[in-house]
């Protein structure tokens, strides 16, 4: 009788092993979610057999100057008393909060304040037109001056399916969507190439627009190149939808609990 009965505890207990073994197993697999590393790589269009491809982009600086936009403005000349003129007493090597204090806001009503110049209606222009109608005005007045204009408020944020995601301070006139998620610390797992989103300011409001970053024509987009206050957002892959809203966490977390309750029995 004895025997009987451990033989019969050992075969339950067996099966009862062989089947948590199994519920683990594809437990695992399920929320592995298995992506194919074909929906997760960047530019994997083949368009050429050739090595070497070429992209045009000709990298237009079509930002234009939106109120609250901040301008460093500086002048520089090789005659002694035009750069005392337009000497501060900032530091030469400046950090970003004194190119902040530095700079001149675009008002409400889109005009600058620089120097003794009178105001200056600057929204809807690019930093270059700035430059060059400053340039205009120190011509009238002084001799062999050259003047710098640049955004102070160049930033970009990235949201969604990335590892750093925030807003970052871009300190050079461009930068593209690779870079600026690479500022983001890449792509999380889940991360879709496929639909990123760009939201974009106007002069009226903003825009969207949907991009494939796994396609080579992504390098001749006009989105390709960022523009400041640009929001990117990297949308997850359907699978991370599924893996996390539809596997049926509570029915293992059931199956496990009785499985281990029956073991206990068992053993007593």
């Amino acid at each position: 009788m004895d025997i009987n009965y451990k033989t019969m505890k050992h075969f339950t207990l067996k099966r009862i092993c062989t089947t948590s073994v199994k519920i683990f197993v594809i437990a695992g697999i399920l929320l592995s979610s298995c992506i194919s590393q074909g929906k997760v790589k960047l530019l994997q269009e083949t368009t050429s057999k050739s090595e070497t491809a070429e992209y045009m982009n000709e990298k237009n600086i079509s930002y234009r100057l939106q109120v609250g936009d901040y301008l460093y403005i500086e002048v520089y000349s090789v005659d002694p008393q035009t750069s005392r003129f337009f000497q501060t007493d900032f530091p030469d090597l400046m950090n970003p909060t004194y190119i902040y204090l530095k700079s001149y806001l675009v008002d409400e009503f889109g005009y600058i304040n620089f120097s003794f110049i009178d105001k200056m209606y600057v929204k809807g222009l690019s930093v270059l037109e700035v430059r060059e109608m400053i340039q205009q005005k120190m011509n009238e007045y002084f001799k062999e001056s050259t003047v710098i204009v640049k955004m102070v408020n160049f930033e970009v944020s990235v949201i969604g399916e990335v590892n750093s995601p925030g807003s970052f301070t871009v300190y050079r006139d461009q930068i593209n969507i690779f870079q600026a998620v690479g500022l983001a610390g890449g792509f999380k797992e889940f991360g879709n190439p496929k639909n990123v989103r760009i939201v974009r300011q106007t002069q009226t409001g903003s825009t969207m627009v949907n991009l494939d970053l796994s396609k080579d024509n992504i390098l001749e987009s006009p989105y390709f190149y960022l523009q400041p206050n640009d929001i990117i957002y990297v949308e997850p892959l359907n699978a991370k939808s599924w893996s996390y809203n539809r596997f049926p966490y509570d029915t293992i977390l059931v199956l496990i609990s009785t499985i281990l309750l029956g073991y206990n029995i068992l053993m007593k």
